[in-house]
């Protein structure tokens, strides 16, 4: 029987096997790999996923779907399903409880808390291997821009800082139930490895991206003026009237590390 999707969850349930199969495909789960699933639904990725890995780690916020879930689980292999808010969801805790390095993440985000999760794995990522989500191509589009771009804004920054963002295929609001209004985007994320990532306080960093897009059409001299005055921006080999959708990632980590030490604290 089929679940009533609920608004209050933002549901959505995938349902044309031709996009399940392609991100499955995208995913390509294997044998011993700790895959760990947010927001199962129903289980249209979930089923397929277990079989490649005969493992899985679902996290389910509706109680409803959770009995169906095992049910049909339980021919295919162990499906362990945690009752919670993936937001209050420790990574590092879990991974270190299924006896994991690195996690490998995948589901279909609520619309209405997508951003909010996706900084949430971020927070986590030395934790995880790679994640798959299917999101809202809008946002899909601002995680993915460049410099420059109408879309590029905090999220582009905060996530390219932390990971590679690399946009797979677009899924129309046919495939799903009820329809969304919008078209979807899966998209892949691959954390950085350590050499990769930058060295500046993560505080500083958020405080700069967070200040500089507020009002994204002021100058960065006016946009920072809370935090760095143009002095200090220019010693940061940035010019002070220059906006920040014009900024690369790593612009915004030489700000941070311009910062007087208490500034990204306040």
């Amino acid at each position: 029987m089929n679940a009533r999707p609920k608004k209050s969850f933002g549901q959505h349930f995938l349902h044309e096997k031709r996009y399940i199969e392609r991100i499955v495909s995208a995913i390509a789960p294997r044998h011993g790999d700790t895959l760990v699933e947010i927001g199962p639904g129903e289980g249209a990725l979930t089923l397929p996923l277990l079989a490649a890995a005969r493992r899985l780690t679902a996290i389910e916020l509706d109680t409803d779907l959770i009995p169906a879930l095992g049910e049909r689980a339980a021919p295919i292999g162990e499906l362990r399903i945690v009752h919670a808010d993936v937001l209050k969801v420790d990574f590092a805790a879990l991974a270190r409880e299924l006896g994991a390095s690195r996690l490998r993440i995948a589901g279909n985000l609520p619309y209405y808390i997508s951003s909010p999760i996706l900084f949430h794995c971020v927070e986590h990522a030395e934790s995880i291997q790679d994640m798959h989500f299917m999101l809202q191509k809008e946002v899909v589009d601002r995680m993915a821009a460049d410099p420059g771009s109408k879309v590029y804004g905090r999220l582009s920054v905060m996530l390219q800082l932390a990971c590679r963002v690399v946009p797979l295929f677009d899924v129309p609001p046919g495939a799903f139930r009820p329809p969304p209004k919008v078209d979807s985007s899966v998209v892949r994320l691959v954390p950085l490895a350590p050499e990769e990532r930058h060295d500046a306080d993560p505080d500083a960093v958020h405080a700069v991206v967070k200040a500089a897009f507020a009002q994204r059409r002021k100058t960065l001299s006016n946009a920072l003026r809370q935090l760095l005055d143009a002095d200090s921006i220019r010693g940061a080999g940035i010019d002070p009237g220059a906006r920040a959708e014009t900024l690369a990632p790593g612009d915004f980590v030489r700000l941070a590390k311009a910062l007087p030490p208490r500034a990204a604290k306040d």
